[in-house]
């Protein structure tokens, strides 16, 4: 793989799940590159491999996807659709691929139809086993797969949402998904279109546990060399802007090939997505952004506006951390995870709090990091009571979204 052009440098710093308590803060942390590169061969869009996978998603891990009602809602209106599209019931079999919390099993156990979640966290497979969820604290692996198989537990509609980013050998990875399906079962998977993160300058989505950065051309690719062939594709608002990829065994003759398939592809080329131009300012972009965000915290202190954050999530972690904003610009950040709750941000050290402390603290501006999920926290806040004050995001560009 060609790995020589650079499309962004953000710096060094820790991974952005690695939270730390009181204890942990006595020590130092370890930083890690973050660097993307542009491979000019099959133009996938990596990051450097400092770490390993199982350091990142470690016991510690701490992304519960059921803390964000958005996010549920979601899950539950994919597996309504799938049901609905491919006839899934009682003698039907699930899978999702990095289950996290049961968030969306949840909703197909609900159904009444069979289901088994994989996922490597211990802390987010202990609360899906608290649901009654199965779950194979595993990474997916060929190994796992042809285990699966072997105990008949293949799947006529598997899933794996945002997680291909998260994958070090996708091409592994996208094999074992072909094994795990039935001869006329479905893979769907969702995640972050590269598109995208380079025209809407959505920067702060790399950071260490994304190993990759995908177009749709190069899922394609990738899923045709493991035996799987794209079907249908849909475009989602989710995370900025996402691709909803569904795809079967190659020689499957059940799933005809939407027009759509074609149509992005198309568009991408047009785009000019597989030449260097179309990556080039996605640097530049980056550094004003951060400048622009710095100049809003120092003018907002000294000018005696008190400014909190909302959102303990990586990509916040990845534009605060670039940015070398400390406690001293930032004094905390809410969260609704109970499980961030009392830590501290990875880098910047700034502590998380409840949304009902931030509430409490009466702050004249917020800093909305989790930006994707705007509405949301304007709606809880709100509802928590809290006056007079605006609501602020910074990517593609600081401004200000709301006034409460």
């Amino acid at each position: 793989m060609d790995l020589r052009f650079s499309m962004l440098d953000l710096g060094a710093s820790p991974p952005s799940n690695a939270y730390l308590t009181k204890v942990t803060m006595r020590r130092p942390e370890k930083y890690f590159p973050l660097r993307v590169y542009v491979c000019e061969s099959c133009w996938l869009v990596q990051a450097e491999a400092y770490s390993r996978a199982a350091e990142l998603f470690n016991e510690e891990y701490a992304y519960f996807s059921s803390f964000s009602n958005e996010w549920v809602r979601h899950a539950d209106n994919l597996v309504a659709e799938a049901v609905k599209k491919y006839g899934l019931g009682p003698k039907s079999h699930v899978i999702e691929i990095a289950s996290n919390d049961g968030y969306l099993l949840q909703h197909v156990q609900r159904r009444g139809i069979p289901c088994l979640g994989i996922e490597p966290t211990a802390s987010t497979a202990a609360v899906a086993r608290q649901k009654g969820i199965e779950v194979v604290q595993e990474f997916l692996s060929m190994d796992l797969a042809q285990q699966l198989v072997k105990q008949g537990r293949q799947a006529d509609f598997m899933v794996a949402i945002n997680v291909l980013a998260h994958v070090p050998e996708i091409n592994d990875f996208a094999q074992a998904c072909g094994q795990l399906l039935k001869p006329d079962g479905v893979f769907t998977c969702e995640f972050p279109h590269l598109y995208r993160l380079i025209t809407e300058k959505q920067f702060d989505t790399v950071y260490h546990e994304h190993f990759s950065y995908l177009s749709f051309m190069t899922t394609v690719e990738i899923f045709a060399k493991a035996g799987l062939r794209v079907f249908d594709v849909e475009e989602i608002g989710t995370h900025g802007g996402s691709l909803r990829v569904s795809s079967c065994r190659a020689d499957s003759t059940s799933h005809p090939t939407n027009a759509r398939v074609t149509a992005l592809m198309e568009r991408e080329r047009a785009a000019r997505m597989f030449s260097r131009d179309f990556y080039h300012g996605l640097q530049s972009a980056a550094e004003k952004i951060k400048d622009e965000l710095l100049l809003f915290l120092v003018n907002s202190k000294t000018s005696g506006h008190k400014v909190l954050g909302y959102g303990a999530a990586a990509k916040g972690n990845t534009l605060l951390n670039f940015a070398g904003v400390k406690p001293d610009l930032l004094p905390s950040v809410a969260d609704r995870s109970t499980f961030k709750q009392g830590r501290f941000l990875p880098g910047t050290r700034i502590p998380i709090v409840s949304p009902e402390d931030l509430v409490a603290s009466k702050p004249t501006r917020v800093l909305v990091l989790a930006w994707n999920l705007r509405t949301e926290v304007a709606t809880e806040l709100r509802s928590l009571g809290l006056k007079n004050c605006e609501l602020y995001t910074a990517i593609p560009q600081l401004e200000m979204y709301e006034r409460l």
